[in-house]
């Protein structure tokens, strides 16, 4: 029975779910890459960094080509550039939009702390001030 596309977008995303994997996809983005490359802008275990291209090229997501000693990686398709773009456009707009909430908080904050004092009592309830 096929997966359902739901399901495979879930899993798609688990496999993305990893900050070295969303970073090895962002250098990947400017072009292929050796791991040795990959290594040092990453600054991750060898053994690391080896897991994680190992869950993107099962996936499909990164492709391999040896030469030598060297390997080199490269993304599968411009599609994961271009998801890359978007998460970075949705969290800069989600950003923003925390941003623009936190001044707000922020001002609000000043505003209590300059406004007169309230008499602790409650003349509703009876309690003296």
């Amino acid at each position: 029975m096929a997966v359902p596309l739901h399901q495979a977008k879930a899993e798609l995303f688990k496999t993305l779910g990893h900050p070295v994997r969303v970073r090895v996809l962002e250098l990947l983005g400017q072009g292929p890459m050796p791991v040795r490359d990959l290594l040092s802008a990453i600054e991750v275990e060898a053994s690391n960094l080896s897991q994680q291209l190992a869950v993107l090229r099962r996936a499909g997501i990164v492709t391999a080509r040896r030469e030598g000693a060297t390997v080199t990686y490269a993304l599968a398709g411009g599609d994961v550039s271009e998801l890359m773009g978007a998460a970075r456009r949705i969290l800069t707009d989600l950003l923003a939009d925390q941003g623009e909430l936190l001044a707000a908080l922020r001002a609000d904050g000043r505003l209590r702390e300059t406004a007169p004092e309230r008499p602790v009592g409650d003349p509703v309830l009876g309690n003296p001030a």
